[in-house]
């Protein structure tokens, strides 16, 4: 079989390749096309590249299937025993090499010298060989497996074997594979020079003469052996010399003249495959691990992990919360760039109680999940979402989902924040220089990887990188590393390790069953309580987390002074004047505490709670500039005789008034600084009370829910119907029905209404042609129920839904040939179920 030959992908006419028949060979298109639909399914939701669109029909799917960057990324999944035996199926099934094509099953475990497994274990050749075939990475030829032509080029030295003999032979001159079948294969009767040695070298009989002219222990031996093993290339000066057998005056012309070695470029010479294969006398793999290596590391119980991590997800809530609440009132600044500076990550680590690098990931994280953003400003100040409001109100468990969530989608890594790029620029933190495409794979392969480790048991770092090695081992790479050792960093700040395990509450994360684990979570979470422990020095403490109303209304009558098993409250007269401004009275202010402390109100609180409220609003600002208004003309005559106020420029109008020449906004501040509590008031003479308005960002884009990068079976199983469907509208028999090409304007689209009509009365299915809104030619087979208004409306089996057509966008119109029963019975249970 030459270079030509067509593609295993190669789709013939519609209707050809159905099934194979007895005179025409089976392809990859109708091996897919006839996998059952649990199979096609798996397909999909292992490979869900293959369904972003969903293919028009089979014949499209087998031709995205091969395509090469679709296989490079599902190679990267492949562990290395996996990976090794397709590298065999490669390298023996290659059909540049002999007939027949492919390489029968048996001979793959001689190959890669596998003992049958005892009995009632698992084949593990045969569970490899399973997975291959639902990643569509081979497929069976008459008993033999074949690999995907693109692996040719994907894995261009399987087993670290050169190409084939033909394919170096076909890039010599003529003169150079004459002279080669002159010398070695003169007696052949192959069509070419390239195929005459080609042949030759194929069989195993005639290399080992070849090789047994250059002598045993000879220095042409000694270079053939060290090349065996790969890498099946070595360098020398001028490597297509013109030599024969008679003229060979080293051991490198010696091997070139016998085509033990050939050139592939001015100084390179390579190995043959047919000749590698042979110096390894059987076995293609030096050493061929079956399984990962073993864990090393330290075992805790399940319960200890969980509750370590639990604890640690409750932190990351009540951090991400008091950073986006104190961002609503001094939001952060937007550089240039997009990002955020260096001092506004200082402080929102200041506000969090946090290390920078904390901070960072959890501003990262908000980000992701969509809660922070920035606003529409020229100079954009980063804001709380109004998705950030929704979040709040969320059960806890449910606000770390998102969070855990978004995180394990993103493809950005906040340990770099900080650090310098390239050309000597600082990576922002929330800028450009932050994304690494592979940082999303790079955590779900160490997530998942933990999980296969016993419940609670934390292995070492060199061993959870050894079994990244053995599990991902075409994904190694420095940058891999230091993607895999961030993301472990991570995830333990993040809550989704606990003493170095995976919590149970992450296991159904990964798997996309959000409902499970909310469920595992909640249960793990410290339970919200409704009540404080109000102390005599002026605080109070939780003694846990508190519900929302709860919490919201302390943190407005009080500050927070620290965090950590409980949470500590301050209560002072800016806290309580804060309130009071909010609108809250002395009575109301009072009584929450005392429905709420387990504890009596000790009498100084509400000493300051009494005198506070007392002296709140004596003084009343409002625009005269500014004024103030007071009851008390003593109070006033204090005040303009004080001369920490003469910035304020304060001019007495009357007893009760007195007028200021900066803004009312400046008056209050200036005023409570001074210890003064005026509060701002109207023209009507009414005080405005209330809290400081909320600011809020604008929506940002929808984070990926937990498991939407995997494939869902419902979602996998409606592609594989369309499939069905739009390949039934492809290779379906059919009669075309003639359409006027010339006539007077109209006659076409007059001509397809007739037709579609006399369908939808008769109740037959019709094959359409039909240009989409996309400019795409697609096919349907549809079932018309009626045309009216120009618009044909029809059971389209392709979205097992009534749809209605355009009848200027129909191309063409036939008839079908047959209507089987079961395509009726298909149509009628699609029906039922929508």
């Amino acid at each position: 079989m030459t270079d030509n030959a067509p593609s295993d992908a190669d789709v013939s006419a519609p209707g050809d390749d159905a099934a194979p028949g007895p005179h025409r060979p089976p392809t990859f298109t109708s091996w897919l096309r006839g996998r059952s639909d649990a199979e096609l399914s798996e397909l999909l939701r292992a490979r869900p590249d293959l369904a972003r669109p969903v293919p028009a029909d089979i014949g499209a799917l087998a031709s995205r299937a091969t395509t090469r960057n679709t296989v490079l990324r599902v190679l990267e999944r492949l562990d290395r025993f996996t990976l090794q035996v397709l590298e065999a199926v490669v390298a023996l099934g290659d059909d540049r090499l002999s007939e027949p094509v492919g390489v029968p099953a048996a001979d793959l475990a001689g190959a890669l010298r596998l003992d049958p497994p005892p009995a009632g274990r698992e084949d593990p050749l045969s569970r490899a060989l399973d997975t291959l075939l639902g990643l569509a990475l081979v497929w069976p030829d008459r008993g033999r497996l074949r690999p995907v032509r693109v692996l040719r080029d994907v894995l261009p030295h399987p087993a670290q074997l050169g190409p084939p003999a033909r394919v170096l032979l076909a890039a010599l001159p003529p003169g150079a594979a004459k002279r080669l079948a002159d010398d070695l294969a003169p007696d052949s009767t192959a069509s070419t020079p390239v195929e005459a040695v080609a042949a030759l070298l194929s069989d195993p009989g005639r290399v080992a003469a070849l090789v047994g002219q250059v002598g045993e222990d000879t220095q042409a031996r000694r270079l053939l052996d060290s090349m065996a093993w790969g890498p099946p290339h070595g360098t020398v000066s001028d490597a297509r010399r013109e030599v024969d057998l008679s003229s060979a005056a080293s051991p490198v012309d010696a091997l070139i003249a016998r085509a033990l070695l050939l050139p592939s470029g001015d100084d390179t010479l390579t190995l043959p495959r047919e000749v590698g294969l042979f110096l390894r006398s059987g076995p293609l793999f030096r050493e061929v691990t079956i399984e990962p290596p073993s864990f090393a590391g330290t075992g805790h119980s399940a319960e200890t992990v969980s509750r370590a991590a639990a604890g640690q997800a409750f932190t990351v809530l009540r951090s991400v919360e008091e950073l986006l609440e104190h961002w609503s009132q001094d939001p952060a600044a937007v550089l240039r760039n997009g990002g955020m500076g260096v001092r506004d990550l200082r402080r929102a680590a200041r506000v969090m109680e946090t290390d920078e690098s904390t901070a960072a990931l959890l501003v990262e994280a908000a980000h992701a999940a969509g809660l922070l953003g920035t606003d529409d400003r020229i100079e954009g100040e980063w804001l709380p979402t109004r998705a950030y409001d929704l979040w709040r109100e969320s059960p806890p468990e449910r606000r770390w989902l998102r969070l855990a969530a978004a995180w394990l989608e993103s493809d950005r890594v906040a340990a770099l924040a900080g650090s310098r790029d390239s050309g000597g620029r600082v990576r922002n933190l929330l800028g450009p220089g932050l994304v690494r495409p592979a940082a999303a794979q790079a955590r779900r392969d160490l997530l998942e990887e933990l999980g296969t480790a016993d419940p609670g048991f934390a292995p070492l770092a060199d061993s959870l990188s050894a079994r990244l090695a053995w599990r991902r081992p075409r994904r190694q790479s420095p940058v891999y590393a230091e993607l895999v050792a961030a993301a472990s960093a991570e995830a333990a700040v993040l809550g989704l390790t606990g003493l170095g395990a995976l919590a149970d509450h992450v296991r159904p994360l990964l798997e996309g069953d959000e409902e499970s684990a909310a469920r595992i979570l909640a249960g793990e979470l410290p339970k919200p309580l409704d009540y404080v422990l109000v102390q005599g020095d002026l605080t109070a403490v939780a003694p846990g987390p508190l519900v929302t109303g709860l919490a919201r209304e302390l943190a407005l009558v009080a500050d927070v002074e620290s965090t950590g098993g409980a949470t500590v409250y301050r209560f002072s007269e800016d806290s309580v004047r804060r309130a009071l401004d909010a609108g809250r009275g002395v009575a109301d202010i009072t009584a929450l505490l005392e429905r709420h402390s387990r504890t009596p109100i000790p009498q100084a609180l509400r000493y300051l709670v009494s005198d506070v409220g007392r002296r709140h609003g004596r003084l009343r600002a409002g625009t005269a500039s500014s004024y103030l208004r007071c009851d008390e003309p003593a109070l006033l005559e204090e005040l303009v005789s004080d001369r920490r106020a003469q910035d304020l420029g304060l001019l007495r109008l009357a007893p009760t008034v007195v007028a200021s020449r900066v803004s009312r906004a400046a008056l209050v501040e200036r005023l409570r600084q001074l210890g003064y509590h005026p509060v701002p008031e109207g023209g009507d003479g009414a005080m405005r009370l209330g809290r400081p308005e909320a600011r809020r960002a604008d929506p940002v884009g929808v984070p990926p829910g937990p498991g939407e990068g995997v494939q869902r079976r419902e979602t996998a199983d409606a592609a594989v119907r369309a499939l069905r469907a739009g390949d039934e509208a492809a290779t379906a028999a059919r009669r075309p029905v003639p359409l006027p090409e010339d006539g007077p304007p109209g006659s076409r689209s007059a001509a397809v209404l007739e037709v579609l009509a006399g369908a939808a009365r008769e109740g037959r299915r019709v094959w359409i042609g039909y240009t989409d809104t996309d400019g795409r030619q697609v096919s349907r087979i549809v079932e018309p129920s009626g045309v009216d208004g120009g618009f044909l409306t029809a059971y389209d089996a392709t979205r097992a839904a009534v749809h209605r057509f355009a009848v200027h966008r129909v191309t063409a119109v036939a008839e079908l040939e047959t209507d089987p029963p079961a395509a009726e019975d298909a149509r009628t249970e699609d029906t039922r179920r929508n």
